[in-house]
Order: C-alpha cells, then sequence, then structure tokens
C-alpha cells in the first residue's frame, strides 16, 4: 500500500451497480443473447443478412444495406441504432451499456472499441458512468480506433487509426492520436 495514500482509493469489494442503472431488457432476453445471441453474431461464420436478422430479433434497429462483419461484438443490442449502408468490420466491439446511435453511410472499421460505460475515477465506490455514443451520417471511424462515452461524431468526421476520441468530434475534421486531436478536413 502506497504510504502517500491515507485510504483505499478504490474499493472494488463493495462495488454494487447503482439503482438508477437498468440493462434495458428482461433477464431472459439478456441471457439469451449471452448463451446464443452472441456467440453467433462474434462467430467467424461470414455473412451480413443472418447477423442483421440476429441482431433485429434481439430489438436492435437496423437499415436496409450494409456490410456486418464476423467477430462482431455487441453488449446489449436492444440499445443499438444502425443506419442505412452502415459497415462494421471485423472485431468490432460495441459496449453498449448506454444507446449507440450510427447514422447512415457510417463505416466503423476492424477491432474499433465504443464504450458507453466508465467508472468515476475519483470514487472509492468505483460508481458507474454511462453516457450514449453518437456517429452521424458519413462518419468513418478507423480501425483499432476508441470511442469514450458521451462522445458525438460529426457528420463526414473521420476518427483516425487507433485514435482514442472523447465529446464532440465537429463536422468533416479528421482527429487523430490520443487523445484524438483534429488534423485536418475531410
Amino acid at each position: 500500500m502506497d504510504p502517500l495514500l491515507p485510504r483505499p482509493v478504490q474499493d472494488l469489494g463493495h462495488y454494487r451497480l447503482p439503482s438508477w442503472w437498468t440493462p434495458g431488457a428482461p433477464r431472459w432476453r439478456q441471457a439469451l443473447w449471452l448463451l446464443v445471441g452472441l456467440p453467433l453474431l462474434a462467430s467467424e461464420l461470414p455473412g451480413t443478412p443472418w447477423r442483421q436478422w440476429l441482431l433485429r430479433l434481439f430489438g436492435a434497429q437496423i437499415g436496409a444495406g450494409g456490410r456486418l462483419k464476423p467477430r462482431l461484438r455487441v453488449k446489449c443490442p436492444w440499445r443499438l441504432v444502425v443506419g442505412d449502408h452502415c459497415w462494421l468490420g471485423e472485431a468490432v466491439w460495441i459496449d453498449n451499456l448506454a444507446s449507440v446511435t450510427l447514422g447512415d453511410r457510417v463505416c466503423i472499421s476492424q477491432g474499433a472499441y465504443l464504450c458507453t460505460g466508465n467508472h468515476d475515477v475519483r470514487s472509492p465506490g468505483f460508481e458507474l458512468k454511462v453516457a450514449p455514443i453518437l456517429i452521424d451520417n458519413d462518419a468513418w471511424i478507423a480501425a483499432q480506433a476508441m470511442l469514450a462515452p458521451g462522445t458525438q461524431v460529426g457528420a463526414g468526421a473521420v476518427v483516425a487509426l487507433a485514435a482514442v476520441a472523447s465529446g464532440l468530434i465537429e463536422p468533416g475534421v479528421i482527429v487523430a492520436g490520443h487523445p484524438a486531436l483534429v488534423v485536418g478536413r475531410r
């Protein structure tokens, strides 16, 4: 234990989900998703139409057209809205404790991570914090990029390769780095 810290910084043994948070689906649907839906979605099997059907079956709103690649992971499909002609690349992880909304023609490249939940780093109770992610039309989230809870990506914006983005990304800009900073315009 660090002698400069007067008490434990985080007390994980006493962590509890906050009373205000709900998973957004009945337990049977959550269990069925974890046991059947998610393993199928995240499989190596090719094919977009059946993945779209599976996500819709569990409550996702999926637009027309698009591509859904193998190893796609979605924590709560009932909290996912995908516009028309979107591409979700291989090994994309949508960790959506809150809603994730994609506009039309959005590209989420391989290995990208969209995270809607985090913890309060200043709280010994490690309280859960969640905020939705919104990605507007024609935006591109490049390979291995990460979006923090509450991120809003404007229309036509690009979050570059392996960038870590949070907050408001203005329409039409290109952001790169960690933390993501504007490096140009599209």
